[in-house]
This record gives C-alpha cells, structure tokens and sequence, in this order.
C-alpha cells in the first residue's frame, strides 16, 4: 500500500502533526495571552477601562515612553547607518572587534546594562562629582532612561544594514566618486535608495525593543510615578497594587502598538520584495 504523500514529498500524516504543533504553540503563547489581555482589561466595564488608559499617571508614562523611544531610534538610526558604512565601505585594523561591539549589548541582560549606568552615574558612581558640579541628573531622571534605552536597542538598525550593504558592495559608489560625486550626494542618491527597506525594517525592529524595554529602565528609573515611569513600569506598579484590571487596560495599549508595528513590518517586507 503506497503511502499518501504531500508535495514536499513527505508523508501528508506527518505535514499535519508538524502543521498541528505549529498551529497549537501558536494559540498557547500567542493568542491565548492576548485574549487574556483583552478580557480582563474590560472585566469592569468599558467605562473602568477608558478611565485606566486616560488616567493622569498613564499618559504621563505614555509620554515618557514616547520620547525615550524617539530619542532612542533617532540616535541609533543615525548610528546605525554610520556603522554599518564604515564596516562595509573601508578596510581599518579592529574591524571585527567594533562589530562585536556593536553585538554585546544582545548578550548582556538589560538589568545588568541598567546597573552599569548606576555605577557610571549614579550616586558614589564614576562621574557623580562631575554631574554634580554640573546640577547635571542622569539616573533617576530622564537622560538615563533614555542612554539605557539607546544602549538596548543600538544594534538594531546596524545589524540589519551590514549585511545587506556588504552583499551591495562598492561598485556603484566608486562608479559615482569617479564622475565626481560628493560623499552626501553619493550616500543620498545611490546609497539609501539601495538600503532603505533594510533601514525602515531596523528602524520597526528598534521602536518595538524600545517601546516594550523593562529591565534596563527599572533600574535606572527609580520608579516615580508620574515623572520615570514608562508603560511597561507603570503597569508593573499597577498590578503589584492588586489593580489588575487597570493593569490589563494599560498592557492593551502596549498589544495594540505592537499590533501596529507588526503590520507596519510585515508591509516594509512585502514592499521589499516587490521592489526586488
């Protein structure tokens, strides 16, 4: 008796248990939680829930959010797009060294990341006098949510552009030098046309690290309501006071931006490949 196959040419009894498995992590870990979220984030009502996510201390953390994760992709956009130019486009001694550099902050966890600022900068910390002198406050306060969210995040936009700049190579940019092309115009019109989906998907890649980053920033926060705490914290202080549904009112938040930049992702990628 011959053995129904699929068109893979395995055995179609196998292709529907892998397809099985797949399908039943995929709803455990995924859509389960969500709809958890979901149903006790209006388990009091749909009044309970709007006055979570507009109360004072949430929007306050929403917009501390906000602007540590714009600082953060701007900077290491702007890093990124350095790196990865100056990795790929010149040949220098510590070259592989500057993009393990670049990779460590992957194996490192965010909380000891968090403590590293602390002791560069917080009080009995490397440079505390010299902050002080200054009136100048980085932990505690906002420049340090902000350096550990950068710190984070920073290989995002490198990583993805190196790659896809070393398999590019040179030629077109030697071609356009040649002719007598500036640096910026070179970078602007042969360049970051050649890169950009590869830039937007590192840029989407970042905003979602940063926008959900705990670890880091628990650390250096120091945890004032109203003044260093990001959603993610806000929502720790939130259900460790037994508000749960408001918890999950504001963890909804955080689900719904992340809905967002997974589609915004999934559309830089299918645009990346119709363009290919």
């Amino acid at each position: 008796m011959k053995k129904h196959k699929s068109h893979g040419g395995e055995p179609k009894g196998i292709k529907i248990i892998l397809i099985g498995i797949s399908v039943l992590f995929l709803v455990t870990m995924l859509i389960l939680p969500l709809a958890l979220i979901i149903t006790q984030a209006l388990g009091k009502g749909v009044r309970a829930y709007i006055e979570a996510i507009t109360d004072h201390y949430t929007l306050k953390a929403l917009q501390l959010t906000l602007l540590a994760t714009i600082t953060a992709v701007a900077a290491n956009t702007l890093f990124g797009i350095t790196a990865a130019w100056c990795i790929t486009k010149f040949k220098f001694k510590g070259k592989q060294f500057l993009i393990t550099l670049i990779d460590l902050p992957f194996s490192i966890s965010p909380v000891i990341a968090g403590l590293i600022f602390v002791l560069i900068f917080g009080r009995n910390g490397l440079f505390y006098g010299l902050l002080e002198q200054f009136d100048v406050k980085i932990v505690f306060a906002l420049p340090g949510i902000i350096l550990a969210t950068i710190f984070v995040t920073f290989p995002f936009v490198a990583r993805e552009l190196i790659p896809l700049m070393e398999a590019q190579g040179t030629d077109e940019e030697a071609a356009a030098a040649s002719m007598g092309a500036g640096g910026f115009t070179i970078f602007w019109r042969i360049t970051l046309p050649n890169i950009k989906w590869g830039l937007l998907y590192g840029i989407i890649l970042c905003t979602a690290r940063a926008m959900g980053e705990f670890g880091a920033v628990s650390v250096v926060s120091g945890h004032i309501r109203g003044k260093t705490n990001t959603l993610p914290l806000h929502i720790e202080i939130l259900y460790s006071e037994y508000q749960f549904s408001a918890a999950f009112a504001v963890s909804s938040c955080l689900v719904m931006i992340a809905v967002i930049i997974l589609i915004l992702r999934n559309l830089v990628e299918w645009k990346a490949k119709k363009s290919r």
